[in-house]
């Protein structure tokens, strides 16, 4: 055994221009979450509730896309999912569209617990968190008047656009059918921004237990009942006997890629290490598509991999190594 290791992220892909002290408040959420589960491994705690707790502590924080702080579909409210994994056993537990429950990675939990199932959505994942009790509010809780102005914006750009940290020029350029030579595309249709900063934790404890857990809010003006790559199983989260993966960045492309099983997979099947693993999927699976992962192996290895211009990430060993950063 290598020691305990943990990883966060609190998304992929970040716009150059992003101001100074915002990138410096998203190093102190990173740096806050990041001892949150190192006090935590050395209590003892095993990696599945480390990844609750750390993921809960986000969800909580309005500067990222997760919990309070989430993005907005087209019409104005808040449909969060969230996914976690144990990966001793493989038991896994899901939820989508959840408009009302403060913590949508402990009914992920809950789902997994307390239910014969694996994935539970909409109405139905909202009446089993009013019989498992978890803290609920009202949708207004979970939104932020920059978001509500950031819509604003991605209507009027007629687009799915993020991020209210970011300078707004430029933005009449990426409409529909707009020839901007920079315009990103998802699924052939133009994003004028995309910063989809879904957040994630990874953990291996001091036993080689490895566990992972994802949180969004989704996409700025998506359609109501979209769901992402975050609550997807293999997509979004996955974790193993041999290691666990959170994903962030473009979803469509992350489901396409089966993004965080194929990290496993290469390293089941052929042989590679978790730094190989990441380099290999990040490179050959990814398409047209811009995202990260961060993972760590049974062995305490922790690696961030990504092909967007940044990522908010940190992590953490036993051995007293930490990192916390944003660009390459």
């Amino acid at each position: 055994m290598g020691g305990w290791a943990i990883a966060v992220h609190g998304g992929a892909g970040v716009d150059p221009n992003l101001p100074q002290e915002r990138q410096e408040e998203a190093k102190q959420l990173l740096t806050r979450c990041l001892n949150l589960g190192i006090a935590a491994l050395r209590a003892n705690l095993p990696a599945i509730d480390v990844v609750e707790l750390v993921v809960r502590e986000l969800e909580s924080d309005p500067l990222f896309n997760s919990g309070r702080g989430s993005a907005l579909t087209e019409k104005g409210t808040v449909e969060m999912e969230a996914s976690i994994m144990d990966g001793p056993r493989r038991r896994c537990g899901a939820v989508s569209g959840l408009t009302t429950v403060k913590n949508p990675v402990s009914l992920a939990r809950l789902v997994m617990d307390k239910s014969p199932h694996s994935y539970l959505a909409f109405s139905g994942a909202e009446e089993f968190a009013r019989q498992q009790g978890v803290d609920v509010v009202d949708n207004e809780y979970f939104i932020t008047q920059e978001n509500v102005g950031m819509l604003k914006l991605a209507k009027e750009a007629n687009s799915i656009l993020f991020d209210y940290r970011i300078p707004t020029h430029g933005l009449e350029t990426c409409s529909a059918g707009a020839a901007a030579d920079n315009q990103l595309m998802m699924n052939g249709l133009p994003i004028s921004v995309y910063a989809p900063e879904t957040v994630g934790c990874v953990v291996v404890d001091s036993q080689g237990r490895c566990a992972a857990a994802t949180s969004t809010g989704g996409l700025m003006n998506k359609r109501t009942g979209r769901i992402g790559d975050s609550p997807l199983i293999g997509s979004g989260t996955y974790a193993c006997d041999l290691c666990a993966v959170s994903c962030t960045g473009e979803g469509e492309a992350i489901i396409r890629a089966t993004l965080a099983r194929d990290v496993a997979a290469v390293m089941e099947y052929k042989g590679l290490g978790l730094q190989e693993a990441v380099n290999f999927v990040i490179k050959e699976r990814l398409d047209e598509g811009q995202a990260g992962l961060i993972a760590v192996s049974r062995n305490g290895e922790v690696v961030c991999g990504f092909n967007a211009n940044g990522m908010f990430r940190g992590c953490a060993t036993e051995d007293g190594f930490m990192e916390v950063g944003i660009w390459e």
